[in-house]
């Protein structure tokens, strides 16, 4: 399991038409499966079980609410760049999952990252899961909470969410099964060395975005150095997801076609 964690921006629109893929643009409701949890506090403030029947509209303005309520909120920098983007994928080979453990998925990882708390401790932020996209779960807040202040993440959030991802993939035994050989081939140990590049725990890429992101985060938000080092993030990240797809088809390779054997051919009769 891979968590992400986006730059903030200021407008949901972008995170959420990322997370929705082809249903960004309906103005139907979303289909059931689409929205997995939410904010706990929604329950307050909508009829029973209404907001599983929003259209992707009514998510983003619900997302943008904050906003109009509390006009002067902004982060410890000053700027209003408050939707939180987190997108979490499993690793290629892992079993289907249910809308219950997408759920719980989702819960975990925002209480890790601070953005649901207990209740006696208030109503934290406004936040929304989508799983659209196969294999995804993406999970976007706004950080200006209801009372208006701005909820800071912890500065070690990358490794909650690292950490509190393992344990997810271990405890949903999530890791995904692997098929034994006797003799590895040349391909296989090479689709090997990619794997240990790709990996998202102890590879040297994952270092590396660790560092890039941890820069963009000390440069500031809203300068074109963050801005360049949140993009960098993002390709490496990228890099790595490209790495396991290919090893993963470099580990199975397609069969090998033997050609029909040509018949001897009928001597006739003079």
């Amino acid at each position: 399991m891979i968590p992400h964690l986006y730059a903030r921006v200021h407008m949901p629109n972008g995170p959420v038409a990322d997370a929705l893929g082809q249903w960004a643009s309906s103005l139907d409701s979303l289909p059931e499966h689409v929205v997995v949890a939410a904010w706990p506090g929604l329950d307050r403030y909508t009829l029973v079980g209404e907001q599983w029947a929003w259209t992707t509209g009514q998510w983003i303005e619900h997302l943008q609410d904050p906003y109009l309520e509390h006009p002067f909120a902004a982060s410890p920098d000053g700027d209003r760049h408050a939707i939180l983007h987190l997108e979490v994928s499993l690793t290629p080979g892992c079993r289907k999952l249910t809308r219950h453990e997408w759920a719980e998925i989702a819960h975990r990882l925002a209480r890790t990252a601070t953005i649901e708390i207990p209740a006696h401790q208030g109503q934290g932020a406004r936040w929304v899961a989508f799983q659209a996209l196969p294999g995804r779960l993406d999970l976007i807040a706004n950080l200006i909470t209801v009372d208006g202040t701005w909820h800071s993440l912890p500065e070690d959030v990358l490794d909650r969410l690292d950490a509190e991802a393992r344990r997810i993939q271990q405890e949903l035994d999530l890791v995904p099964p692997r098929a034994a050989r006797p003799v590895p081939t040349a391909t296989a140990q090479l689709a090997s060395v990619l794997t240990q590049l790709a990996d998202e725990h102890g590879g040297p890429l994952a270092a590396v975005r660790g560092l890039v992101e941890h820069a963009a985060h000390r440069t500031g938000p809203g300068t074109d150095a963050a801005h360049r080092l949140a993009w960098i993030a993002r390709r490496v990240h990228s890099i790595q997801q490209d790495l396991e797809r290919t090893a993963a088809v470099m580990g199975h390779p397609p069969a090998t076609v033997v050609p029909p054997t040509a018949g001897r051919p009928s001597r006739r009769s003079p």
